[in-house]
């Protein structure tokens, strides 16, 4: 397994998904809020799922390779993207299926998390590929795995400031900014130009 190919795999189901939505009868509201709900959970727990076992780990392996700078970036752009989508989950709970306001919301939650796939693609998953060894793939997708099976009824929708999302995890992680900080047990490579970190272990549960 890799969990660059799991995190695609849920791509392709969040976009067959939505196309899915575009080719009910309006009038079919019963049908449209069961594919709703159905992507509405899996939205968000894909969200969460990336959060806790993909950032982290793009966030440590971008500082190993001299790369932070460019890994916090795409890890504050990829969180901020996530409260983008749940916001018009939310907002489109609060219309009546099949009304106006709510395929208003669900536009805006395609649309923004088309945005976000894309750019995922582009970025975070290209550049977790060319650094991150295959054994490491291997072990996160286990986690991810894990976690989306363990949180199937769904999990809590809860926007995240994107820059204290970086600054927690790199503080759980042993990564710290500062050209005095300590190195983390096992040593590490310190930063480059983007900051000195120290690398500590990686949290993949």
């Amino acid at each position: 397994m890799d969990i660059t190919q799991l995190i695609l795999d849920d791509h392709h189901e969040q976009r067959r998904l939505f196309a899915i939505l575009e080719q009910i009868d309006r009038s079919d509201t019963d049908t449209l809020g069961a594919v709703w709900s159905r992507l509405a959970a899996f939205l968000e727990l894909h969200a969460a799922a990336e959060e806790e076992i993909f950032y982290p780990a793009l966030l440590r392996v971008g500082i190993q390779a001299r790369r932070g700078g460019t890994a916090e970036d795409e890890t504050i752009d990829a969180i901020g993207d996530h409260n983008d989508i749940r916001d018009a989950v939310v907002s489109a709970g609060g219309y009546p299926v099949g009304s106006d306001g709510w395929y208003a919301a669900v536009t805006a939650a395609n649309l923004a998390n088309s945005d976000h796939m894309g750019e995922e693609e582009r970025e975070g998953l290209t550049d977790f590929r060319r650094l991150a060894s295959l054994q490491l793939r291997h072990d996160l997708a286990v986690a991810f795995v894990a976690f989306e099976a363990r949180h199937y009824a769904g999990v809590a929708p809860v926007d995240k400031d994107p820059q204290a999302y970086v600054r927690e995890e790199e503080e759980q992680q042993g990564l710290r900014l500062g050209s005095d900080a300590p190195a983390a047990a096992g040593g590490g490579p310190e930063g480059g130009p983007d900051g000195s970190l120290s690398i500590g272990s990686l949290r993949t549960s």
